[in-house]
Protein backbone atom coordinates (compact mmCIF):
# COMPACT_ATOMS: atom_id res chain seq x y z
CA UNK A 1 0.00 0.00 0.00
CA UNK A 2 1.50 3.51 -0.92
CA UNK A 3 2.14 6.20 1.28
CA UNK A 4 -0.56 8.31 2.41
CA UNK A 5 0.01 12.54 2.01
CA UNK A 6 -2.01 14.57 4.86
CA UNK A 7 -3.10 17.94 3.03
CA UNK A 8 -4.33 20.53 5.13
CA UNK A 9 -6.93 23.00 2.60
CA UNK A 10 -7.08 26.72 1.80
CA UNK A 11 -9.65 28.67 -0.19
CA UNK A 12 -7.94 27.41 -3.10
CA UNK A 13 -7.93 23.98 -2.47
CA UNK A 14 -11.42 23.83 -0.66
CA UNK A 15 -13.19 22.17 -3.59
CA UNK A 16 -10.67 18.92 -2.82
CA UNK A 17 -12.64 18.39 0.09
CA UNK A 18 -15.54 17.03 -1.85
CA UNK A 19 -13.35 14.51 -4.17
CA UNK A 20 -14.80 11.07 -2.76
CA UNK A 21 -18.14 9.35 -2.19
CA UNK A 22 -20.58 10.31 0.36
CA UNK A 23 -22.57 7.58 1.36
CA UNK A 24 -24.29 8.92 4.57
CA UNK A 25 -25.19 11.97 2.83
CA UNK A 26 -23.31 14.27 5.00
CA UNK A 27 -23.01 17.29 2.09
CA UNK A 28 -26.23 17.16 2.11
CA UNK A 29 -26.61 17.44 6.27
CA UNK A 30 -24.27 20.39 6.53
CA UNK A 31 -25.48 22.63 3.28
CA UNK A 32 -26.14 24.99 6.47
CA UNK A 33 -22.78 24.78 7.83
CA UNK A 34 -19.85 27.23 6.58
CA UNK A 35 -16.57 25.34 6.91
CA UNK A 36 -13.53 27.53 7.31
CA UNK A 37 -11.61 26.13 5.07
CA UNK A 38 -8.11 26.08 6.68
CA UNK A 39 -9.85 23.76 8.97
CA UNK A 40 -10.53 20.91 6.30
CA UNK A 41 -7.94 18.26 6.21
CA UNK A 42 -7.82 15.27 3.66
CA UNK A 43 -5.86 12.30 3.35
CA UNK A 44 -4.93 10.83 -0.67
CA UNK A 45 -3.58 7.36 -1.80
CA UNK A 46 -1.95 7.57 -5.08
CA UNK A 47 -3.74 11.11 -5.36
CA UNK A 48 -7.19 9.99 -4.52
CA UNK A 49 -9.06 10.98 -1.33
CA UNK A 50 -9.14 8.24 1.05
CA UNK A 51 -10.17 10.19 4.17
CA UNK A 52 -11.59 13.96 4.79
CA UNK A 53 -12.17 15.70 8.14
CA UNK A 54 -13.95 19.41 9.11
CA UNK A 55 -13.35 21.13 12.23
CA UNK A 56 -16.32 22.77 13.62
CA UNK A 57 -16.74 26.44 15.28
CA UNK A 58 -17.13 30.21 15.13
CA UNK A 59 -15.47 32.13 12.62
CA UNK A 60 -14.17 34.38 15.58
CA UNK A 61 -12.46 31.05 17.16
CA UNK A 62 -9.22 30.41 17.64
CA UNK A 63 -9.38 26.98 17.48
CA UNK A 64 -12.04 24.70 16.55
CA UNK A 65 -14.83 23.20 19.00
CA UNK A 66 -14.91 19.70 17.69
CA UNK A 67 -14.95 17.21 14.62
CA UNK A 68 -18.10 17.89 12.46
CA UNK A 69 -17.36 15.94 9.29
CA UNK A 70 -15.37 12.52 9.02
CA UNK A 71 -15.51 10.73 6.16
CA UNK A 72 -13.30 7.38 5.59
CA UNK A 73 -13.33 4.80 2.06
CA UNK A 74 -13.50 1.54 3.10
CA UNK A 75 -10.79 -0.24 4.19
CA UNK A 76 -8.99 3.54 5.45
CA UNK A 77 -9.45 3.38 8.63
CA UNK A 78 -5.74 3.66 9.44
CA UNK A 79 -5.81 6.65 7.01
CA UNK A 80 -8.79 8.39 8.91
CA UNK A 81 -6.69 7.72 11.96
CA UNK A 82 -3.56 9.53 11.06
CA UNK A 83 -5.56 12.30 9.71
CA UNK A 84 -6.75 13.11 12.88
CA UNK A 85 -3.47 12.62 15.31
CA UNK A 86 -1.51 14.50 12.38
CA UNK A 87 -3.80 17.81 12.40
CA UNK A 88 -2.87 20.77 14.38
CA UNK A 89 -5.88 20.78 16.61
CA UNK A 90 -7.13 17.91 19.03
CA UNK A 91 -10.40 18.63 19.93
CA UNK A 92 -12.53 16.72 22.72
CA UNK A 93 -15.43 15.50 20.44
CA UNK A 94 -16.12 13.90 17.30
CA UNK A 95 -19.64 14.31 16.19
CA UNK A 96 -20.36 11.26 13.75
CA UNK A 97 -23.90 12.41 11.86
CA UNK A 98 -25.84 9.65 10.24
CA UNK A 99 -29.00 8.84 8.33
CA UNK A 100 -32.06 8.04 10.84
CA UNK A 101 -32.63 4.16 10.91
CA UNK A 102 -28.77 3.81 9.73
CA UNK A 103 -28.73 0.26 11.50
CA UNK A 104 -30.94 -1.25 9.65
CA UNK A 105 -29.30 -0.66 6.62
CA UNK A 106 -26.06 -2.62 5.50
CA UNK A 107 -24.00 -0.09 3.53
CA UNK A 108 -25.04 2.34 6.05
CA UNK A 109 -24.26 0.62 9.18
CA UNK A 110 -20.79 -0.33 7.21
CA UNK A 111 -19.27 3.55 6.54
CA UNK A 112 -20.50 4.06 9.72
CA UNK A 113 -18.52 0.89 11.31
CA UNK A 114 -15.37 2.23 9.13
CA UNK A 115 -15.28 6.13 10.53
CA UNK A 116 -16.12 4.43 13.96
CA UNK A 117 -13.16 2.60 13.97
CA UNK A 118 -10.78 5.35 12.79
CA UNK A 119 -12.11 7.24 15.11
CA UNK A 120 -11.23 4.33 17.37
CA UNK A 121 -7.76 4.04 16.17
CA UNK A 122 -7.15 7.76 16.68
CA UNK A 123 -8.08 7.30 20.49
CA UNK A 124 -11.45 8.27 21.00
CA UNK A 125 -14.39 6.38 22.26
CA UNK A 126 -17.83 6.18 21.99
CA UNK A 127 -19.63 8.49 24.68
CA UNK A 128 -23.68 9.16 23.48
CA UNK A 129 -25.93 8.18 20.77
CA UNK A 130 -28.33 10.99 19.85
CA UNK A 131 -31.54 11.98 17.80
CA UNK A 132 -30.98 15.35 16.13
CA UNK A 133 -34.71 17.15 15.30
CA UNK A 134 -35.50 19.77 13.06
CA UNK A 135 -38.88 21.61 13.73
CA UNK A 136 -40.10 23.47 10.68
CA UNK A 137 -43.51 25.53 10.82
CA UNK A 138 -45.42 22.52 8.73
CA UNK A 139 -45.78 20.45 11.83
CA UNK A 140 -47.40 23.12 13.59
CA UNK A 141 -46.51 25.33 16.31
CA UNK A 142 -47.77 23.68 19.46
CA UNK A 143 -50.00 25.23 21.73
CA UNK A 144 -48.58 26.77 24.93
CA UNK A 145 -49.31 24.74 28.43
CA UNK A 146 -49.56 27.98 29.76
CA UNK A 147 -48.87 26.82 33.25
CA UNK A 148 -45.28 28.05 33.94
CA UNK A 149 -44.18 32.05 34.03
CA UNK A 150 -41.16 32.24 31.74
CA UNK A 151 -38.51 35.17 32.86
CA UNK A 152 -35.22 36.79 31.63
CA UNK A 153 -32.66 37.02 34.26
CA UNK A 154 -29.64 38.97 34.20
CA UNK A 155 -27.55 37.27 36.57
CA UNK A 156 -25.58 34.48 35.43
CA UNK A 157 -25.29 33.00 39.15
CA UNK A 158 -28.95 32.45 39.20
CA UNK A 159 -28.74 30.10 36.30
CA UNK A 160 -25.38 28.32 37.40
CA UNK A 161 -27.65 27.67 40.44
CA UNK A 162 -30.57 26.06 38.54
CA UNK A 163 -27.63 24.43 36.01
CA UNK A 164 -26.10 22.84 39.52
CA UNK A 165 -29.69 21.22 40.43
CA UNK A 166 -30.63 20.34 36.83
CA UNK A 167 -27.47 18.15 36.93
CA UNK A 168 -27.75 16.82 40.15
CA UNK A 169 -29.63 14.26 38.89
CA UNK A 170 -29.35 13.94 34.92
CA UNK A 171 -29.59 11.51 32.24
CA UNK A 172 -27.43 13.55 29.66
CA UNK A 173 -24.39 11.46 29.16
CA UNK A 174 -22.22 14.59 28.53
CA UNK A 175 -23.19 16.44 31.78
CA UNK A 176 -22.51 12.85 33.36
CA UNK A 177 -18.55 12.94 31.89
CA UNK A 178 -18.38 16.17 33.08
CA UNK A 179 -19.51 15.13 36.75
CA UNK A 180 -17.06 12.04 36.93
CA UNK A 181 -14.53 14.93 35.79
CA UNK A 182 -14.73 17.50 37.63
CA UNK A 183 -18.24 17.58 39.90
CA UNK A 184 -21.76 19.17 39.09
CA UNK A 185 -19.39 22.59 39.69
CA UNK A 186 -17.60 21.60 36.17
CA UNK A 187 -20.72 20.23 34.24
CA UNK A 188 -22.61 23.46 35.53
CA UNK A 189 -19.94 25.89 34.61
CA UNK A 190 -19.53 23.75 30.96
CA UNK A 191 -23.10 24.37 30.30
CA UNK A 192 -23.35 27.68 30.91
CA UNK A 193 -20.00 28.35 28.44
CA UNK A 194 -21.65 26.73 26.14
CA UNK A 195 -24.71 29.59 26.37
CA UNK A 196 -22.20 32.09 26.33
CA UNK A 197 -20.27 30.73 23.17
CA UNK A 198 -23.72 30.98 21.01
CA UNK A 199 -24.11 33.48 18.83
CA UNK A 200 -27.43 34.43 20.16
CA UNK A 201 -28.50 37.06 22.15
CA UNK A 202 -28.04 36.83 26.51
CA UNK A 203 -31.57 38.25 26.71
CA UNK A 204 -33.15 35.54 25.22
CA UNK A 205 -32.45 33.29 28.33
CA UNK A 206 -35.29 31.97 30.42
CA UNK A 207 -35.93 31.43 33.88
CA UNK A 208 -39.47 29.20 34.89
CA UNK A 209 -41.50 29.36 37.96
CA UNK A 210 -44.54 28.44 39.06
CA UNK A 211 -47.52 30.80 39.13
CA UNK A 212 -46.34 30.87 42.62
CA UNK A 213 -42.55 31.50 42.50
CA UNK A 214 -41.28 28.55 42.44
CA UNK A 215 -38.25 27.70 40.64
CA UNK A 216 -39.04 25.07 38.00
CA UNK A 217 -36.34 24.97 35.64
CA UNK A 218 -34.38 27.12 32.12
CA UNK A 219 -34.67 26.90 28.96
CA UNK A 220 -32.04 28.77 26.56
CA UNK A 221 -33.92 29.39 22.53
CA UNK A 222 -30.82 30.05 20.49
CA UNK A 223 -28.46 30.13 17.60
CA UNK A 224 -25.74 28.26 17.03
CA UNK A 225 -23.63 29.06 13.84
CA UNK A 226 -25.69 26.68 11.54
CA UNK A 227 -29.19 28.52 13.11
CA UNK A 228 -31.29 28.42 15.62
CA UNK A 229 -31.63 25.57 17.87
CA UNK A 230 -33.08 24.73 21.13
CA UNK A 231 -30.07 25.11 23.31
CA UNK A 232 -31.06 23.56 26.67
CA UNK A 233 -33.93 22.59 28.60
CA UNK A 234 -33.92 21.46 32.22
CA UNK A 235 -35.88 20.88 35.15
CA UNK A 236 -34.84 20.87 38.79
CA UNK A 237 -35.42 17.48 40.16
CA UNK A 238 -37.69 18.11 42.98
CA UNK A 239 -40.21 19.52 39.66
CA UNK A 240 -39.72 16.64 37.60
CA UNK A 241 -42.41 14.03 36.86
CA UNK A 242 -45.06 17.02 35.88
CA UNK A 243 -44.29 17.29 32.31
CA UNK A 244 -42.49 20.54 32.36
CA UNK A 245 -40.01 19.88 30.24
CA UNK A 246 -42.45 19.65 27.46
CA UNK A 247 -43.66 23.49 28.82
CA UNK A 248 -40.38 24.67 28.57
CA UNK A 249 -39.90 22.84 24.90
CA UNK A 250 -42.44 24.50 23.95
CA UNK A 251 -42.20 27.96 24.98
CA UNK A 252 -38.61 27.25 23.19
CA UNK A 253 -40.22 26.68 20.00
CA UNK A 254 -43.08 29.50 20.39
CA UNK A 255 -39.82 31.92 21.17
CA UNK A 256 -37.85 31.15 18.25
CA UNK A 257 -40.75 30.90 15.60
CA UNK A 258 -41.64 34.67 17.21
CA UNK A 259 -38.15 35.36 16.25
CA UNK A 260 -38.81 34.60 12.61
CA UNK A 261 -37.04 31.05 12.91
CA UNK A 262 -37.90 28.89 9.54
CA UNK A 263 -36.82 25.96 11.76
CA UNK A 264 -35.07 24.90 14.72
CA UNK A 265 -32.83 22.16 15.63
CA UNK A 266 -33.05 19.84 18.75
CA UNK A 267 -31.08 17.02 19.88
CA UNK A 268 -31.44 14.58 23.06
CA UNK A 269 -29.49 11.12 23.81
CA UNK A 270 -31.07 8.26 22.45
CA UNK A 271 -31.53 6.82 25.89
CA UNK A 272 -33.25 9.91 27.62
CA UNK A 273 -36.91 8.64 26.47
CA UNK A 274 -38.94 11.19 28.28
CA UNK A 275 -36.75 14.11 26.62
CA UNK A 276 -37.34 12.69 22.91
CA UNK A 277 -41.31 11.81 24.03
CA UNK A 278 -41.51 15.43 24.52
CA UNK A 279 -39.93 16.77 20.73
CA UNK A 280 -42.42 13.63 19.40
CA UNK A 281 -45.08 15.42 20.95
CA UNK A 282 -43.72 18.86 20.01
CA UNK A 283 -43.58 18.28 16.61
CA UNK A 284 -40.20 18.01 16.16
CA UNK A 285 -39.42 14.92 13.54
CA UNK A 286 -35.93 13.13 14.06
CA UNK A 287 -34.15 13.85 10.74
CA UNK A 288 -30.47 12.47 11.26
CA UNK A 289 -28.83 10.16 14.43
CA UNK A 290 -25.61 11.04 15.88
CA UNK A 291 -22.84 9.15 17.66
CA UNK A 292 -20.46 11.42 19.75
CA UNK A 293 -17.12 10.08 20.32
CA UNK A 294 -14.29 11.65 23.48
CA UNK A 295 -11.29 11.68 23.40
CA UNK A 296 -9.28 9.94 25.57
CA UNK A 297 -5.70 11.24 27.13
CA UNK A 298 -3.63 10.46 24.45
CA UNK A 299 -5.75 11.83 21.84
CA UNK A 300 -6.59 15.15 24.10
CA UNK A 301 -3.33 15.92 23.83
CA UNK A 302 -2.31 15.39 20.85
Amino acid sequence: MTDLVMRTLDESSAPLFHTMPDPLALAEKHRLVTFRPEWQRIALRDGRTVARAAWWGRAEDPEPLLVNWLDVAEGEEVAGAELLRTAPWHPDEIDLDLPAGWRDDPRLRAAADTRAAAARMAGYSPLVERFLYRWTPEHGLPESPGRLVLTPEPDDAVFLDLLRRVHSVTLDAHARRAIAEGGIEQAAQEELDVFHWMPSPRSWWRIARTPAGDPVGIHIPARNPSGPCVGFVGVVPEHRGHGYAYDLLVECTRFLAAEGAEFIAAATDRSNFPMAAHFARAGYPVVRERVSFWADGAASAG
